[in-house]
C-alpha cells in the first residue's frame, strides 16, 4: 500500500497514542485531515482554533498522549496562537499541524501568506516543516521533543502538494523510547539523605512536573511514607489529597492562603521542591525560602534557570528514580512536634469556609458535592479560580484542570470538552466566569453537536470581578469592568442544551441531581451580587 505524506504523518501520531485532533477545515488541510480519519484519529469540528487546541489539552489530561490541533494556514494558524502560547507556558505536549503554501509560491504568492514559523518561534519548543523523503523523522523528532523534559507545543508545517505525495520511501520506526535516569547514590544524597533524616520541620512543594513524568503515586508513597507534609500547586492538587492530614492543599495565587503558606515555609528547616515549577506562581512566591537558613533539594526535570528561586542542591533528571535513592535506609523521626502544620492546615480550612447561604463559595461547595472524587472539573481564570482553586478539595490528581501559567480566559468549557471527549463515562462539569463564557459561546454549539453531557457552571454577575476588585483596591474609580446581562439558560436552550437559574443551595442542588446523564449539556447560571468575592481569598 502506498502512502502519502499525510499518511505517515498521521500513523506516526496515532502510534504515539493520538485518538483524536480538534481544529477547522481549510483548503490547505483537507489532505492532512482526511489521513488522520483513516489512521483511526477522530476529527472533532470546532467554532474556534482556540477552543481546539484547548480541547486538545483536555484529552491529554486523561490519556497523556500529545493533543492534536490543526488549523490552515493564516488567519487559522494565527487564531490559535493564544492557546500554543498557553501549552507553552502550561507545559502540555501539544502537535499543531498548519497548512502551508509550497516553496515554489512562497517566492511570489502572498494571498494569506506569512512565515508560520517565525511568528510562533517564542512560543513553541521546535517548528518543524516537513520534507520530502523524510516524513517519518521529522515527525518522530517533533513528538520526542513535545515530550521530552518539560512538555510543552511542537509546530509542524504541511506544504499543501507534499502532503498529498505519495512517499517511495518505507518508514523508519524510530520513534526513541527515554528511559528514566536513575542518580548514582553519591556524597549529595548521602548528605541529603542526613539532613532529612534530622529534619524536625520538613516540607514538600509539589509542582506540575510530578504529572509530566507520572509519578504521582511514587512521590505520595514516598512523603506518606516517611510522614512528610506537602503544599502543591494548583495543578498538582491531589497527588496527596488535599484532606489529608499531611496536605495543606494547594497555593499559588491567593494572598489569603499565603498569609498561613509562607510562614510555614519559613519555619521549616528542610525543604524538598519535588517537580515544582514556578511558572504557576504569582510574584510573591520570589526568593520564599533562604538556602543560606533552610536546607533546600530541589528535584526537577530541566535545570533551574528561570531565576524565580535558589536551592542548596539540584538533581536534575527522572523525579521517582531519585526519591528512590533518597529512601534508602531513610529513617525520619518525629517531625513537626510543636504543632505548626497541624495548625497551618487548621487556618488553611478556616480561610475558605463552605457554610455561606448564597454565593461563590456556596456554589463551589454544592458542585463539590455533587461531584465523585474522580470525576473532573475544570476552571476559567478569573476571580472565581482563585477561589476554587483554594476551596476545591482534590483527592485524585488531574481532577482539576485550569490555565495556570498564562491564566488565559475562555479556557474552561473546551478543556471540559476535551476530557469528556477522551472519557465519555467520566463526570465532567466547567466552571466559568460569565464574560469569560461569552468569549466562547460558540463552543456550546460544538458540545450540543458531540452530545456529551458537560455541567457548564456559570458564576453570574455581569462584571470582571478580579479586575475591578483590583480597580477598587488601588483607588480606582470603576471603568470597563461592568457589562450588561446575557440570559445564559435561554442561551443554552436556544443551543441545544439544558439552560437552568440558580439563586440559592436548593435550585443549585436541584440542577445538579440529573445534569450529568444524558446526551445534552446542562448549563447552570449562578447568580451572584457583585462584589461578591470581597474577602474571600
Amino acid at each position: 500500500m502506498s502512502l502519502t505524506t499525510a499518511d505517515i504523518l498521521a500513523q506516526r501520531l496515532f502510534e504515539a497514542g493520538c485518538r483524536h485532533a480538534f481544529g477547522i477545515p481549510g483548503g490547505e488541510v483537507l489532505s492532512v485531515m482526511h489521513a488522520l480519519d483513516r489512521a483511526g484519529l477522530e476529527i472533532v469540528l470546532t467554532k474556534h482554533e482556540n477552543g481546539a487546541g484547548f480541547m486538545a489539552e483536555g484529552t491529554y489530561h486523561r490519556t497523556g498522549a500529545p493533543g492534536v490541533l490543526f488549523a490552515t494556514l493564516g488567519p487559522g494558524m494565527a487564531n490559535a496562537f493564544n492557546v500554543i502560547a498557553n501549552a507553552h507556558q502550561d507545559r502540555v505536549p501539544l502537535i499543531f499541524l498548519t497548512g502551508r503554501v509550497d516553496d515554489y509560491d512562497m517566492a511570489s504568492y502572498t494571498h494569506q501568506v506569512f512565515d508560520h514559523c517565525k511568528a510562533l518561534e517564542p512560543v513553541v519548543k521546535g517548528s518543524f516543516t516537513l520534507v520530502d523523503g523524510a516524513v517519518d523523522r521529522v515527525v518522530d523528532k517533533a513528538l520526542s521533543l513535545a515530550q521530552s523534559g518539560r512538555p510543552g507545543p511542537v509546530h509542524i508545517d504541511v506544504p499543501i502538494s507534499l502532503a498529498a505525495q505519495v512517499q517511495s520511501a518505507v518508514p523508519k520506526q524510530w520513534q526513541p523510547n527515554y528511559l528514566p535516569t536513575a542518580p548514582a547514590d553519591n556524597v549529595d544524597f548521602a548528605d541529603l539523605r542526613e539532613r532529612l533524616s534530622k529534619a524536625e520541620r520538613p516540607l514538600a512543594v509539589l509542582g506540575l512536573e510530578i504529572l509530566s513524568e507520572g509519578c504521582e503515586a511514587e512521590v505520595k508513597d514516598f512523603l506518606l511514607k516517611h510522614g512528610i507534609p506537602s503544599v502543591a500547586t494548583y495543578k498538582a492538587k491531589g497527588i496527596v489529597p488535599d484532606d489529608h492530614p499531611l496536605s495543606l492543599g494547594g497555593a499559588g495565587l491567593s494572598p489569603k492562603a499565603d498569609k498561613t503558606v509562607l510562614p510555614l515555609i519559613e519555619e521549616s528547616d528542610c525543604i524538598l521542591l519535588i517537580g515544582y515549577d514556578p511558572i504557576e506562581m504569582r510574584h510573591g512566591w520570589q526568593d520564599v525560602w533562604q538556602p543560606e537558613k533552610q536546607f533546600v533539594a530541589e528535584f526537577t526535570i530541566e535545570p533551574n534557570l528561570h531565576g524565580m528561586h535558589r536551592a542548596s542542591g539540584t538533581f536534575v533528571g527522572s523525579l521517582a528514580p531519585a526519591l528512590q535513592v533518597l529512601d534508602r535506609g531513610l529513617e525520619l523521626g518525629a517531625v513537626w512536634d510543636d504543632g505548626g502544620f497541624a495548625k497551618a492546615k487548621q487556618e488553611i480550612c478556616a480561610a475558605f469556609p463552605c457554610d455561606e447561604e448564597w454565593g461563590p463559595s456556596a456554589i463551589v461547595d454544592e458542585v463539590r458535592k455533587a461531584l465523585p472524587d474522580h470525576g473532573l472539573a475544570s476552571v476559567d481564570s478569573g476571580a472565581h479560580r482563585i477561589l476554587q482553586s483554594q476551596q476545591w478539595v482534590c483527592r485524585e490528581p488531574h481532577t482539576l484542570i485550569q490555565s495556570s501559567g498564562l491564566c488565559t480566559m475562555g479556557c474552561a468549557l473546551p478543556l471540559a470538552m476535551g476530557a469528556k471527549v477522551a472519557s465519555p463515562d467520566l463526570p465532567v462539569v466547567a466552571f466559568t466566569g460569565d464574560a469569560g463564557l461569552e468569549m466562547i459561546l460558540g463552543e456550546l454549539s460544538t458540545l450540543r453537536d458531540l452530545k456529551l453531557p458537560v455541567v457548564v457552571v456559570v458564576f453570574v454577575d455581569a462584571s470582571l470581578a478580579l479586575i475591578e476588585l483590583k480597580q477598587r483596591g488601588s483607588g480606582r474609580e470603576n471603568l470597563a469592568v461592568d457589562f450588561g446581562g446575557t440570559d445564559f439558560a435561554a442561551l443554552a436552550d436556544a443551543m441545544g442544551g439544558i439552560g437552568i437559574n440558580a439563586r440559592n443551595r436548593n435550585e443549585l442542588q436541584t440542577a445538579l441531581s440529573s445534569a450529568f446523564e444524558g446526551e445534552k449539556f446542562t448549563l447552570i447560571a449562578a447568580h451572584i451580587e457583585r462584589e461578591s468575592y470581597d474577602g474571600k481569598f
